[in-house]
Formats: C-alpha cells, structure tokens, sequence
C-alpha cells in the first residue's frame, strides 16, 4: 500500500514541477524571445519527466503484483491447513459420536431376550 502512494507521490510531485514551470514561464516578465526559449527547454524536457513517471508507474505496479502473488500464495496455504484441519477435526468427532452411539445401543439393548423374536 506505502508503494502506491509513493508512487502517486511522485507522479504528483514530477506533473506539479511540469504545470509550476509553465505557469511560471508564462507569468515572468520576460520579453517574447526568452520566454518562447524558456519554453522550448521546458518541452524538450517533457519526454524524460514522462519516461521516468513511466518507469516509476511500471516499478510500482510490478511491486503491487509481486505482492499480490505473495499473498495470494500465504492466503491459499493458510486455507489449505485450515481445510485440513477441518477434516481431521470432522473424523475425530465422527469417531467419537461412534463409539457414543455403541455405547447407547449396548446400554439400551434389553437384557433378557425378547420373546417376541
């Protein structure tokens, strides 16, 4: 998540230097000439500032998805155990309600035969 932000931080920090400086340029009192060169250094500056965002957008979200890999596999081996545990738990009280049911059937079972039968 810190990540993220960073890179939002400097993505915001590289456009803000970008919209600063042509603001700047166009207020300053300076004649036609310097402003337009002004200008020129300011463009030709552009393309680096987009590829080092580009580079750090790239960076980020390989990070992110690093991340998300990581806890995709922490997350489905935690719920591998966790489904294993509860198939043992489920055997141990299936054999416990077994033997608890022999024991009612043997206590319940008459004594003395049934004539009936």
């Amino acid at each position: 998540m810190s990540n993220n932000r960073a890179g939002s931080f400097i993505g915001g920090v590289l456009l803000g230097t970008a919209i600063g400086t042509l603001t700047g340029l166009l207020i300053a009192p300076r004649n036609g000439r310097e402003t337009r060169q002004l200008l020129k250094k300011s463009a030709d500056a552009l393309p680096e500032l987009a590829e080092d965002l580009s580079t750090t957008v790239q960076l980020q979200a390989d990070r992110l998805s690093e991340s998300a890999a990581r806890n995709w596999d922490d997350t489905l081996a935690r719920l591998r155990q966790a489904i294993a545990a509860g198939i043992e738990a489920t055997q141990r009280e299936r054999q416990t309600l077994k033997s608890i049911n022999a024991e009612v059937s043997s206590e319940s079972r008459p004594a003395v035969p049934d004539p009936r039968r």
